[in-house]
């Protein structure tokens, strides 16, 4: 299956770090990363493979259960890479935190996310 770079970003925010059932995330997972995808992250190393990414991504999720992920902008995209900012926060409140994810992929799949933690907008 080949994505996007702008479909990979936006599913990636929703369909995996926003995704609170995990049969439903491994499946993202599964159809949008390389099986030796990375995952950075600035507050807790790096990841590495589908299973530690599925790992990460529900324990974030569990933390937060209620939050979901708000694009502020269209994702850019350039050459093989690409990035999206966003807030996340519970519907109708504040957003507790923003981002930037920022992928590389390689023949329609991620290959690598870092994650970048912003100032609120």
């Amino acid at each position: 299956m080949s994505n996007s770079i702008s479909t990979l970003l936006l599913r990636n925010l929703s369909d995996v770090f926003g995704e609170n059932d995990p049969v439903r995330r491994r499946a993202a997972i599964d159809e949008i990363f390389h099986e030796d995808a990375v995952f950075y992250d600035p507050k807790g190393g790096i990841f590495r493979g589908r299973d530690e990414i599925d790992r990460i991504a529900g324990v974030i999720k569990a933390a937060h259960p209620d939050f979901e992920y708000q694009p502020l902008f269209p994702p850019e995209e350039l050459g093989d890479a690409g990035r999206v900012r966003w807030v996340s926060g519970i519907p109708g409140k504040p957003p507790a935190y923003a981002g930037t994810d920022f992928i590389v992929a390689r023949s329609g799949r991620i290959a690598s996310v870092y994650l970048f933690f912003d100032n609120l907008p």
